[in-house]
């Protein structure tokens, strides 16, 4: 039970930590490094704290760049944290480096203790020894990089990204797919880098020898890079078209890079031959990748370009739903979840990390989940992601809507067919406005507080039964927080 609460803790530090670093860094330096990083264990008589990342790669990434500035926001936030140690998760495969020394031959021994002993024999072609050696097919059969977490089970579909998570799960089926590359097109946080790694779960599960590799864009140079300069490109190149299922996230990040385009290119186009599987993500579509050439541009379109537009608040409402799941003996009232749902409306990423948040807070300090508690511990999210939506706003979408004159909305006239779009208006405006009865009722032509309230309380009547008016607010809804 001590355990668990400390676990508890840590993570509860850990997201006020990362928050403050992602101020820092940046969305982009923090989504790509420092979002991956869970804590790990801590020990309380040598104060060490270690923190877990899924590959070595990023690891020592981290390592390097940012361990200084994580040793010091923990001790800031836990002064019994005196030493932070970086390394990879205990349960992830360490992706092995293969290195050519002279005349072909691998420097050093992969990481996998199952991987053979190179001999002179097996490198008398170079290509061919990493392509069939042991050492290879151990980086290529195991899902590197990829999140144990994330797969189709815990992805929730709704209108706005059924269509990727179907085509993402076509690409991850034991058929041929009609289409490759798969183009994954989503703002931040709405859910690509979690159907990539879903896809990887999926396709060894249909493919348990399939060589699966999942990399950032950002990696993809850093480590071409590293190749070109160390005279490994023949390593590099066998690698990469060795593999059965090619994951690339981020790809936008290779903006400009001219050799590491050319060499992704011929990567797509030999893999596209052997009829292997890539799929790509990106903030963008393929024609708005600015600095890339054209005919990588035409390779990346080629497929099928599925677009994740927003979360719409039913599919925000079933994320947390979701979530909950996994908080089974925590309580959290519906109202929670419908203020959630309605004012973090940005991205997933955020959405889920709020309720986190809250949960965590609320068992740190032993109070009851509640909607004043919401409010008062999810300031900086909540103000981020809030946009104003004004009653004026209100009546005149309304009033688009049901083909009315804006005058309506303030007029004496009681004929239904002004009547109920007028009430529709009111009842919305008290969900979407901090507004009060009274003030609302002044802004539909001086009404009385108890016309607003009888209204707001007969829409919501007529949504429970009447299939056609709660489509109708679902669709009004959507258009004024969109």
């Amino acid at each position: 039970m001590e355990e668990d609460q400390e676990a508890v803790n840590l993570a509860a530090d850990w997201a006020d930590i990362s928050q403050g670093l992602r101020k820092d860094l940046g969305q982009q330096a923090h989504s790509q490094w420092i979002k991956p990083i869970q804590p790990g264990n801590y020990c309380k008589e040598t104060g060490t704290l270690d923190l877990y990342l899924p590959t070595e790669f990023s690891a020592n990434w981290v390592a390097d760049r940012f361990a200084d500035r994580l040793s010091l926001a923990w001790k800031i936030a836990r002064p019994d944290v005196r030493h932070v140690r970086i390394l990879v998760h205990p349960g992830r495969r360490q992706l092995p480096e293969l290195r050519l020394g002279s005349g072909g031959r691998p420097s050093s021994a992969p990481a996998n203790d199952s991987a053979q002993s190179w001999s002179k024999e097996n490198i008398a072609d170079p290509i061919s020894a990493v392509l069939q050696g042991e050492a290879f097919a151990a980086l290529g059969q195991g899902p590197v990089g990829i999140d144990a977490s994330q797969t189709f089970t815990s992805f929730v579909t709704g209108q706005s990204n059924v269509l990727a998570c179907n085509a993402a799960q076509r690409m991850a089926a034991t058929e041929t797919p009609q289409f490759s590359p798969l183009y994954l097109k989503g703002a931040t946080g709405q859910g690509k880098t979690h159907l990539l790694h879903a896809i990887g779960h999926a396709y060894l599960a249909n493919h348990p020898h399939a060589r699966i590799f999942y990399c950032s864009a950002e990696r993809f140079m850093v480590e071409f890079v590293q190749a070109l300069r160390q005279n490994q490109m023949i390593e590099f190149k066998a690698r990469l078209r060795g593999f059965d299922l090619l994951l690339v996230d981020d790809i936008q990040f290779i903006i400009g890079k001219a050799s590491a385009q050319e060499e992704l290119l011929y990567t797509i186009d030999a893999l596209l031959q052997e009829g292997k599987r890539l799929v790509f993500a990106a903030d963008r579509a393929p024609q708005a990748l600015d600095g890339v050439e054209p005919r990588l541009l035409s390779r990346l379109s080629m497929g099928l370009v599925a677009d994740i537009q927003p979360a719409d608040i039913e599919l925000r409402r079933s994320i947390l739903e979701n979530r909950l799941g996994r908080f089974a003996s925590v309580d959290v009232p519906s109202d929670v979840i419908e203020f959630l749902a309605r004012t973090i409306n940005r991205n997933v990423r955020e959405l889920v990390g709020g309720l986190n948040k809250l949960i965590a807070y609320a068992q740190l300090t032993g109070q009851a989940v509640s909607l004043q508690l919401a409010e008062e511990q999810l300031t900086d999210i909540l103000s981020a992601n809030r946009r104003r939506i004004t009653i004026d706003e209100i009546q005149r979408t309304v009033c688009q809507f049901y083909r009315i004159d804006r005058t309506e909305m303030s007029s004496k006239r009681r004929a239904r067919a002004v009547v109920r779009p007028r009430q529709v208006a009111m009842y919305l405006a008290k969900v979407l406005t901090p507004r009060s009865y009274p003030e609302i009722g002044r802004k539909f032509g001086g009404r009385d507080h108890s016309t607003v309230i009888h209204a707001v309380r007969l829409i919501e009547e007529l949504r429970s039964r009447d299939a056609d008016m709660d489509g109708d607010v679902r669709s009004l809804l959507r258009q004024l927080e969109s």
